[in-house]
């Protein structure tokens, strides 16, 4: 799942871009921590361990709540979400461009 995404491959393997991976790929859409935690496929430690500092940061965001329930959503204003779907993007147009240059190179 996770550990297929270009992202993930430039990081690595770890609880807190697993979250955020999970977020960019299901952005615009809102999830509860439980959600998160099987979405990302990580512990509920690696969540509340992690949770903090995506807080801190305003990597993710409240879009509703309900009783005692937050829904969360990957903050698409914030500076650094910004640089990190940046990042993305650029990770995907480079492996297109070495997918067309391979292309070439069998040829």
């Amino acid at each position: 799942m996770a550990t297929d995404s270009l992202l993930m491959k430039l990081t690595g393997d770890t609880p807190l871009f697993r979250i955020i991976d999970f977020l960019i790929e299901n952005k615009g859409m809102d999830y509860t921590k439980k959600d998160i935690i099987e979405g990302a496929e990580i512990s509920k430690a690696s969540l509340f361990n992690y949770w903090p500092e995506l807080e801190r940061n305003k990597i993710v965001k409240v879009t509703r709540k309900f009783g005692k329930t937050k829904l969360y959503t990957l903050n698409t204003e914030n500076p650094i979400t910004k640089k990190i779907l940046e990042l993305e993007s650029t990770l995907i147009r480079q492996a297109m461009l070495n997918a067309r240059e391979q292309e070439i190179i069998a040829a």
